[in-house]
């Protein structure tokens, strides 16, 4: 069974950059699917709030899309051998502080925003911002 891990988050200070991964790990996806099959998406989530959406990348990295809130600060990429996602995080700023989820799903639109139920998702890397 595949599991998405996700790591990189901790404490950092307004104004500083972090950046996050999305490792997948494991035998193989359903279907004898690879990860670069999976449109790659990221999540985040404070307490009492639904996860809302962060950015996504296509399978194989040519299109991303950015929520208004972290546009021009965040960065996706991929490598696809490495089985991983990056998400790179630049002026950070106090309302970035939440966990954060990626998610791999089969839904090539990158523009869709809403989660997939059926997608593989990992368990979240801390993120605050504080000073």
């Amino acid at each position: 069974q595949v599991q998405l891990v996700e790591s990189g988050g901790g404490l950092v200070r307004p104004g500083e950059s972090r950046k996050l991964s999305c490792t997948a790990s494991g035998h193989t996806f359903s279907d004898g699917r690879t990860f670069s099959d999976y449109v790659i998406r990221w999540f985040r989530q404070t307490p009492g709030k639904e996860r809302a959406f962060v950015a996504a990348i296509s399978r194989n990295g040519a299109r991303t899309y950015y929520a208004d809130s972290v546009k021009g600060r965040v960065d996706i990429s991929r490598h696809n051998p490495r089985n991983t996602v990056y998400l790179q995080m630049n002026n950070l700023k106090s309302e970035d502080t939440a966990v954060y989820y990626c998610t791999a799903d089969l839904r090539p639109d990158v523009a869709l925003v809403d989660p997939d139920p059926t997608g593989y998702w990992g368990q979240g890397t801390q993120v605050t911002v504080t000073s």
